[in-house]
């Protein structure tokens, strides 16, 4: 087949039988019935303007349309250097994300820190992050913590991510390291004199309420999260969405920027690789308390080991 073809196969099956796929394509590319079906018939072409046009509606990797089996053409975050690069940032994730229906998705986190579900939550933790990213994102000189000020319209612009999370099915991966660069990072910070004792520890109180929290649903077991335990691999915040008609992979190259692909053969690729990570992991939920305690004290104990060296440091 070629590309026209391919493109219209990939559109009819994401439309389904009870969407007129003539309908569809004069709706998007804002045309006339007749030269929808024109380009349907291949009486007609595609330009590259209607092509991308109908990728970007039908979330279709193009690289399914010329056929390319070692390459991809992938969406990128863009490069954050101001506050309103990260209200863009925010923005475009939404869009990301809009393809899907939470309540059908299943989301796998590959969580080499804390996932950002946990960290656009409202708290302290969360202006910390954002602190943070700031940071290690722009060539600001380094401001106190707690002169720190965040557009609020930001913030407001990471509810709609939030919900999404909490309304999808999540499998996060963590590891024995998944919160130490946060911990390590209030450390650096009140060390550095950058944040008050006062605030490091509210800090690390935050994170033992995430790590409760996340115990909690373990416990119950809730069908809408599954936490594994992976003692082999080294993880990288890679993040795959999964629903019955679209996928979507995210692969990390900086703190917040990402790589996006809906690239079918690529996802998939990657979900079998998630597969063979779960079956090296253990099931959280699945174990008994044990096991589940023996998780989660670890991760207290880190939060204990740096709330230690921040009270030392203050006698010192």
């Amino acid at each position: 087949m070629n590309p026209q073809e391919i493109l219209l196969k990939e559109i009819r099956q994401i439309i389904g039988n009870e969407t007129s796929i003539n309908e569809a394509i004069s709706n998007v590319l804002q045309i006339s019935y007749d030269a929808s079906h024109r380009r349907i018939s291949m009486k007609s072409k595609f330009s590259i303007e209607e092509t991308v046009a109908l990728c970007q509606e039908y979330g279709i990797s193009m690289d399914n349309l010329f056929q390319q089996n070692d390459s991809l053409i992938v969406e990128k975050t863009k490069s954050i250097k101001t506050q309103a690069d990260f209200k863009n940032y925010f923005e475009k994730s939404k869009q990301f994300l809009s393809d899907f229906n939470p309540a059908e998705t299943i989301l796998y986190y590959s969580a080499k820190d804390i996932p950002m579900n946990y960290t656009v939550a409202g708290t302290l933790f969360s202006k910390f992050k954002f602190f943070i990213w700031f940071n290690l994102l722009t060539n600001k000189t380094a401001t106190h913590f707690e002169d720190f000020v965040f557009d609020t319209a930001i913030l407001n612009d990471t509810s709609a991510l939030k919900q999404f999370f909490e309304h999808s099915k999540r499998v996060e991966i963590w590891n024995d390291t998944t919160i130490n660069s946060s911990l390590q990072q209030i450390y650096y910070f009140f060390e550095s004199g950058l944040l008050q004792y006062s605030n490091a520890k509210l800090l690390l109180q935050d994170v033992t309420e995430i790590i409760d929290t996340i115990e909690q649903k373990c416990q119950t077991n809730t069908p809408d999260f599954q936490l594994y335990h992976n003692e082999l691999l080294i993880l990288n915040n890679s993040v795959l969405f999964t629903s019955h008609q679209k996928l979507k992979f995210f692969l990390p190259y900086n703190a917040l920027g990402y790589y996006a692909t809906s690239d079918k053969n690529a996802c998939l690729e990657q979900k079998e690789y998630i597969a063979n990570q779960l079956s090296n992991s253990k099931s959280l939920n699945q174990s008994g308390k044990k096991d589940q305690k023996i998780f989660f004290n670890k991760m207290r104990q880190k939060i204990d080991f740096y709330s230690s060296k921040i009270d030392n440091y203050v006698v010192e």
